[in-house]
């Protein structure tokens, strides 16, 4: 006789909420259940499951190994659900529902809500859910079904393969100069690294990690003087001002430099990442749009 599937989905939206809010009390009050039929449903998910799937504190629970494997999973199966709800609604009622977007910071800044401005005109019943986050991460979260488009880069780590996710190329970024407007060099239409090298550079590099500066640099045949490590783009950007040092800043991000700094290039030694869009293999309609008027973003 085939074995029966015992994980039903309301059993695992109950671990979910249960996992999320690390209570039985909190996910109660999420699901609209009693406290002791929460207390009951887990106990009999812990049966079929054949063990502890959480831990009792004396303030809430946590997942137990055989919990937080099981969580995974149910994660994801809750996600292909919602999207294939996504899908349906697509297919049988056009474009409606919503569309959660995933990008890297300096994306947000201008690629990503100029395609989202575009798309929100033609398709205005479709909501929209941004999530921020890097690239790795915004991956990570698609291979879970938690998005339905990302835009990521390829630095610093590349691209890793994954026969779930489709990668379409949006543009070559080249990362300019920022310079503060009196700096000697910023009359100039390109700028040489090299003439760089004494210079104090403003960047948050990763522990232990070499950056696209540094590589450069080192294409350049320098090292770079000195380095203060500021992680905000504002902060960035005001101590640029100040005249404290200088900054790379990625051409999609170009929008965001303030009137106090000129951008330059760096011309044949500037810094380059490819930016792409990710996507699910099973993509909803909605999605294949948008990033059709992401390219068409990139382009312009």
């Amino acid at each position: 006789m085939r074995r029966r599937n015992v994980f039903d989905t309301d059993s695992l939206r109950l671990l979910d909420a249960v996992a999320r809010t690390g209570s039985f009390t909190a996910a109660a009050a999420m699901l609209n259940y009693t406290q002791s039929a929460v207390s009951r449903r887990i106990a009999s998910l812990e049966q079929l499951a054949g063990g502890p799937l959480f831990e009792r504190l004396p303030r809430g629970v946590r997942l137990t190994p055989a919990g937080d494997a099981l969580h995974r999973h149910a994660r994801i199966t809750l996600n292909r659900l919602a999207m294939a709800e996504e899908e349906l609604a697509g297919i049988h009622g056009g474009y409606r529902g919503r569309l959660r977007v995933g990008a890297f910071a300096t994306a947000n800044v201008a690629l990503v809500p100029g395609a989202l401005r575009a798309f929100r005109r033609e398709f205005p019943e479709v909501a929209l859910v941004p999530v921020e986050g890097p690239s790795g991460g915004l991956l990570r979260r698609m291979r879970e079904g938690a998005l339905d488009v990302a835009v990521v880069s390829d630095y610093p780590s590349g691209l890793p393969y994954d026969e779930e996710v489709e990668i379409v190329e949006l543009v070559e970024d080249e990362l300019l100069v920022a310079l503060p407007r009196d700096h000697p060099l910023a009359g100039e239409g390109e700028v040489d690294l090299r003439e760089l090298r004494e210079e104090t550079w403003i960047e948050a590099p990763p522990p232990g990690g070499t950056t696209m500066l540094d590589e450069a640099c080192a294409r350049a045949g320098f090292t770079p003087r000195a380095k203060l490590r500021i992680a905000e783009w504002t902060g960035k950007f005001g101590f640029v001002a100040a005249g404290l040092g200088v900054t790379l800043v990625p051409a999609i991000a170009a929008r965001a430099a303030p009137a106090g700094l000129v951008l330059r290039s760096l011309g044949d030694l500037a810094p380059r990442r490819t930016v792409y869009a990710a996507l699910p293999r099973t993509v909803l309609p909605a999605a294949r749009t948008l990033v059709s008027l992401l390219a068409e973003a990139a382009g312009q």
